[in-house]
C-alpha cells in the first residue's frame, strides 16, 4: 500500500478517534491528553528550529507567555470569549519573533541560545513589574463568565487535537517541499548551503517566526484551560526543558520522534507520582537521568533506532542521494558530463 494511501488512513482513525474521545473519556483523562496534544505541539515547534534549522532556542517560553497574555488580554478588551481571539495569540509571537530575530540571527550557536533565554527573564521581569499585566499576581481570564462549562473541557481537546494533528501536518507538507530541503541544508552545513544559492537567513526567519506562532497558540489554549495566567508559570523556563527534553529523547530531526518522547515523558511523569508516590520534583530527576543514559546510548534519539530496526518510515521526510549508476545516469539524459 503506498505510504500516501496509509498517511490518509491513519489521518482518518485518528480524527474519528479525536472527535469521540470526549464522549467516552472521563474529565481527568479528557484534560491530561489536552496538555499531552499541546505539549506536543510545543516540542514539534521547538523540533522545528533546532531539529531542521539547526537553531538552539533556551527561551522559547517566552512565545508561549506572549500568546497566553495577548489571549486574556484581548479577550478583556473585547469583552469576547477566548476562543474567538484565539488568532490573536500566534499573531502577536509571531510579530515579536519578527523583531527579535534581526539582532539575533547576527549571534552563532550558543550564543543565539544564550540571548533567547536572556531576553526571556528580561520580558519576564518587566511583566511582574507591570500592573496592566496583572504584576506578579497575574490575570484572571476576565471573560470566563461567557464560557458553557458544560463543553468547555470537550472543547478544548478538540482544539487542542486540531492543533496538533494540523502542526503534524503542516510540518510533513513543508519538510517535503523544496524549502525543508533548503532549510535541512541549513541544519547540516549553512556555508554548503549558502554557496548553492540557499537562502540561509531567510529559511531561518521562516522557521523562527512559525515556530515562535506555533507556541504561542498552544500556551495560549493550555492557560485558557486554566482560566488564569501568571508571570511565574507562563516564562517558567521549565516548557523550553520539556520541550528539548521530548524532542531529544524521542529523536531531534524527526517529526515521530517527539511522538514518542510526549508518551515517554508523560508516561514517566504518571508512574513516578502516581504509583510510585514521589512528590515534588522527583520525577523531574528521572527524566534527567533517563536524558542523559538516552543521550549516551542513542544520541539521535529512540525513535531513529527503531525505525530503522522496524523499517516505519510513515512521516519520514528524509531524502536519499542517487546512487552514483543512477546519477550518471540522470547526466547523460540531461546532457551533462559529471565532474
Amino acid at each position: 500500500m503506498p505510504t500516501r494511501t496509509i498517511l490518509v488512513l491513519c489521518a482518518a482513525v485518528l480524527v474519528a478517534a479525536m472527535a469521540g474521545a470526549p464522549f467516552v473519556l472521563n474529565e481527568g483523562f479528557l484534560r491530561l491528553a489536552t496538555e499531552c496534544l499541546l505539549l506536543l505541539t510545543m516540542a514539534q515547534m521547538w523540533n522545528l528550529l533546532a531539529g531542521y534549522a539547526g537553531l538552539v532556542s533556551l527561551g522559547h517560553q517566552v512565545f508561549v507567555a506572549f500568546g497566553a497574555y495577548s489571549l486574556f488580554m484581548t479577550a478583556g478588551w473585547l469583552e469576547l470569549t477566548p476562543i474567538w481571539v484565539l488568532p490573536v495569540a500566534p499573531l502577536v509571537s509571531a510579530i515579536v519573533a519578527a523583531v527579535i530575530a534581526v539582532p539575533l540571527f547576527r549571534l552563532r550557536e550558543a550564543y543565539f541560545s544564550i540571548a533567547m533565554w536572556v531576553f526571556a527573564e528580561i520580558i519576564g521581569a518587566l511583566t511582574m513589574k507591570s500592573s496592566f499585566a496583572g504584576g506578579t499576581a497575574g490575570l484572571p481570564l476576565a471573560t470566563s463568565k461567557l464560557i458553557d462549562f458544560d463543553w468547555f473541557e470537550p472543547i478544548m481537546f478538540w482544539l487542542a487535537a486540531a492543533l496538533t494533528l494540523g502542526t503534524i501536518g503542516a510540518l510533513y507538507r513543508l519538510m517535503i517541499s523544496s524549502f525543508g530541503l533548503g532549510l535541512m541544508s541549513v541544519r547540516d552545513n549553512d556555508l554548503a548551503a549558502m554557496s548553492v544559492g540557499v537562502d540561509v537567513r531567510h529559511n531561518r526567519f521562516v522557521a523562527f517566526v512559525l515556530s515562535a506562532a506555533g507556541c504561542g497558540l498552544a500556551g495560549a489554549l493550555n492557560f485558557m484551560g486554566n482560566l488564569y495566567i501568571a508571570p511565574l508559570a507562563a516564562f517558567d523556563v521549565n516548557w523550553s526543558v520539556y520541550m528539548m527534553f521530548i524532542v531529544i529523547i524521542g529523536g531531534i530531526g524527526t517529526l515521530e520522534g517527539p511522538i514518542l518522547g510526549v508518551i515517554i515523558f508523560f508516561g514517566l511523569r504518571e508512574i513516578m507520582t502516581g504509583p510510585l508516590g514521589l512528590s515534588g520534583g522527583w520525577y523531574l530527576v528521572g527524566l534527567g537521568v533517563l536524558a542523559v543514559v538516552v543521550m549516551m546510548l542513542f544520541p539521535r534519539g529512540i525513535w531513529p533506532v527503531l525505525r530503522d530496526r522496524i523499517g516505519v518510515r510513515l512521516l519520514d521526510v528524509h531524502r536519499t542521494p542517487p546512487c552514483p549508476a543512477a546519477a550518471m545516469a540522470l547526466n547523460e539524459l540531461s546532457g551533462r558530463t559529471p565532474g
